[in-house]
């Protein structure tokens, strides 16, 4: 069944914003009007209005009674107007064009899809992660159990083939199917993170006897191979909408690995960061990355310095484990690099 949300329309215009000490700075090149379109998103239509579209909480008027104050549909036709001296973006609550109709809509109440609401961030990217990614530690991946073959001894199994692990399986049945990937380390201090457990497949355990399962694998994403874990399904709460915004604290870390194993980051590339829950980063932080600034000589006082770093873009965190995230690059000015540093915006 469809989630639906019933709120007040007229309350887009009541509602007073969360205050932000941040001072809005509009584009010079800013519309007045704004119609939304299938593809937009809150950062994509904030980013035409402001300098920094990580302050678009704060364009936004909205009712903060509703659960989901932030709900935009492609045909709203957005309007920028003033209130005690700042901008605002609301919308028009006359008509919406639905498949091409002009359809009225009450002016007390709004009944809408949410499927078919723009998010703040397209999940397009980062999907695959919000479902499958995870990092763990080594003690957990070196306890879990393995793969020892696929039937009649094959080296190499994919879905719809059955397959023999060993190991402690407890009570669980489902389990996902990880390769080790890379160790993350501090680089600052040489501790040890975690280790991506990449994403292989997921497999029903069908019968067990001693510490040998029988699995049925019911997914694959490339071929299984002896010596791959397996891990039981997370219960993980993901979050279809995100809302970004700054840290609640000061947080300053590193970009330590790009996924891909590519060496040049640009927007919408994946990164992870050596900084994670324990630190207070969560998801839809919304963090700067600077590049190092580079060690130059100074001939008059006869020794290296390092000018100050350049800021050079915006990530925003989608998934956060204990010490390491996962962050997406929402904008580069520049090509970015493992080793660049972020920190909070502003």
């Amino acid at each position: 069944m469809k989630r639906l949300l019933m709120g007040l329309a007229l309350s887009f215009w009541l509602a007073a914003p969360v205050a932000l000490a941040d001072v809005l700075a509009l584009k010079e090149d800013h519309p007045k009007t704004y119609v939304v379109k299938r593809g937009d998103t809150l950062w994509s239509i904030s980013s035409i209005f402001l300098e920094d579209p990580w302050l678009w909480p704060e364009l936004w008027h909205y009712n903060q009674q509703l659960d989901d104050p932030h709900l935009i549909y492609p045909g709203d036709i957005l309007y920028l107007i003033w209130v005690d001296g700042k901008p605002r973006l609301v919308k028009s609550i006359a008509t919406k064009t639905i498949e091409n109709r002009d359809v009225k809509l009450s002016p007390q109440m709004r009944i809408a899809d949410l499927q078919q609401a723009i998010p703040a961030i397209s999940l397009d990217v980062i999907g695959p992660f919000l479902s499958n990614s995870r990092v763990v530690d080594l003690d957990t991946l070196e306890r879990a159990p393995y793969v020892l073959s696929g039937r009649e001894g094959h080296i190499v199994t994919g879905a719809g083939d059955t397959l023999y692990a060993r190991g402690e399986f407890g009570d669980d049945a489902v389990f996902g199917i990880f390769r080790r990937s890379q160790i993350f380390k501090d680089p600052e201090t040489g501790e040890m993170l975690g280790i991506q457990a990449r994403d292989i497949g997921t497999g029903k355990r069908v019968s067990l006897e001693k510490d040998i399962a029988t699995l049925q694998i019911n997914r694959s994403n490339e071929e299984i191979r002896r010596g791959d874990r397996l891990l039981p399904q997370e219960d993980r709460a993901l979050k279809p909408r995100f809302e970004p915004k700054a840290p609640d604290s000061e947080i300053e870390g590193e970009i330590i690995a790009v996924e891909g194993g590519v060496s040049q980051v640009g927007s919408m590339d994946v990164v992870i960061l050596n900084r994670g829950e324990r630190n207070g980063l969560k998801s839809g932080d919304v963090m700067s990355i600077y590049q190092r600034g580079e060690l130059v000589r100074d001939d008059i006082a006869e020794e290296i310095v390092r000018v100050p770093d350049i800021e050079a873009g915006v990530l925003m965190v989608f998934r956060s484990y204990d010490k390491v995230a996962y962050a997406v690059v929402l904008s580069a000015t520049q090509a970015l690099r493992v080793g660049d540093k972020v920190r909070n915006p502003g």
